[in-house]
């Protein structure tokens, strides 16, 4: 029997090819049934999702103190001992003390003292001895510490939730984390990777398989070769041996193949964040200058503008935040409809140059006309004004009285 001139453990290189295949959501969350059942150790099959995480979760910004965790307080006691040192401190104030505290603290050292010896009280970072405390130092001790364990716990809660999900759904909080949308494909990845780590090298059943999966992840040749290939281990009794040969590769390919598609979003996440970073010093760089299209702009519509394109303030009909700009587009489109100011804002986005110069003409005109009118009004001025002189001046010559000279007696005339 011929077989192929290919060998598949010495020469074929590896890569990975991912299958489409139904997924069923109810096996992926686990449905009760008898793989439910709590095994021994020794007896819980082999998964991919079984290992020690070694998932990236730095994208949790808070950090876990895990030996200050493991520090029990209980807060009841912490507040019963501060009542009692409020007792005390209205003990000592009200019996006018201004000196060292009357009162015996000797029970308040000893407590606090081991309490820090055991871990579960931390100290103040002063170098005053716990033997010289007052009362009220004793008590703001208690409340620091009480304080601290409070905002410690807080800031656990999300990375301790998370470290209590399977391991797939870690892979799928990561995922989303860094902005991944595709949970759909996500989930059928790590089913069809699931499928393939928990074939049994050993089972009769699933040797053909893992060869099969092997095979055509190496791109060992068409599917007729490749099932020619295991007919041939097959007859030849090598089916077990070369599963086995396989099994450690195949899984580790599809490790490779779930911290790919995670690095892949991770890559997406990145690029995002130097996109965002890159339209914000944009923004910053243009309006800098304190000038638009020309216009000057003074320090409040500056920062208006500012605030209003980098800022997501306000919400979206999506449900996400979104800037100024995006909002008054929804809330002129739909909530409160001015479509012509969104044809306005359209045309100026689409053509600025055309639209810009549509304005400038109707400024020239409106210039114009304005200049026109001042020249009409200021010549129907002068006209009513030469009118109104002349009709005056024939007016006052019409009646004003004839001009006379008093005739002068001759005084060589005859009587």
């Amino acid at each position: 029997m011929e077989t192929n001139n290919n060998k598949p453990d010495e020469q074929v290189q590896d890569s990975t090819t991912v299958e489409q295949i139904d997924v069923n959501i109810d096996e992926i969350f686990g449905m009760p049934g008898a793989e439910s059942i709590m095994l021994p150790e020794e007896e819980k099959p082999k998964s991919m999702f079984s290992k020690e995480s070694k998932l990236d979760t730095s994208f949790f910004d808070n950090k876990i103190d895990s030996e200050k965790n493991n520090q029990e307080i209980k807060p009841e006691e912490i507040e019963s001992t501060i009542n009692e040192l409020n007792e005390l401190i209205i003990q000592e104030e009200d019996a006018g003390n201004k000196g060292r505290p009357k009162v015996d603290k000797s029970g308040l050292y000893e407590l606090a003292q081991k309490m820090i010896e055991d871990g579960a009280l931390v100290p103040f970072d002063d170098d005053k001895d716990l033997e010289e405390y007052t009362t009220k130092d004793f008590r703001e001790l208690f409340e620091a510490n009480f304080q601290e364990r409070e905002a410690q716990v807080r800031k656990n809660v999300p990375k301790e939730f998370f470290q209590a999900l399977p391991q797939e759904l870690q892979i799928a909080a990561k995922y989303v984390a860094d902005g991944g949308t595709d949970l759909k494909g996500l989930f059928r990845t790590l089913a069809y990777v699931e499928e393939i780590v928990q074939l049994d090298p050993e089972s009769t059943d699933d040797q053909e398989e893992i060869a099969r999966q092997y095979l055509s992840a190496t791109n060992f040749g068409t599917y007729e070769e490749i099932e020619s290939e295991i007919d041939d281990w097959r007859d030849l009794g090598k089916l077990e041996q070369k599963a086995l040969q396989f099994k450690p590769k195949l899984d580790k390919m599809q490790e490779k193949l779930v911290a790919r598609q995670l690095a892949e979003q991770e890559g997406k996440k990145k690029q995002q964040e130097d996109a965002a970073k890159y339209y914000i010093d944009n923004v910053y760089s243009t309006l800098s200058i304190g000038e638009v299209g020309g216009i000057k702009l003074d320090k409040k519509t500056q920062s208006l503008l500012y605030t209003g394109l980098v800022q997501p303030s306000y919400p979206s009909i999506s449900g996400k935040p979104t800037n100024l700009l995006g909002h008054l587009l929804e809330k002129y489109q739909f909530v409160e409809p001015r479509h012509d100011l969104i044809a306005e804002a359209l045309w100026l986005l689409a053509d600025p140059d055309g639209y810009k110069n549509k304005v400038r003409d109707i400024g020239s005109k409106e210039a114009t006309e304005k200049v026109v009118r001042q020249l009409k009004t200021e010549q129907s001025r002068r006209l009513t004004s030469s009118s109104s002189g002349e009709e005056e001046e024939q007016r006052y010559t019409s009646t004003r009285p004839q001009k006379t000279i008093k005739r002068q007696n001759n005084l060589f005339k005859r009587f």
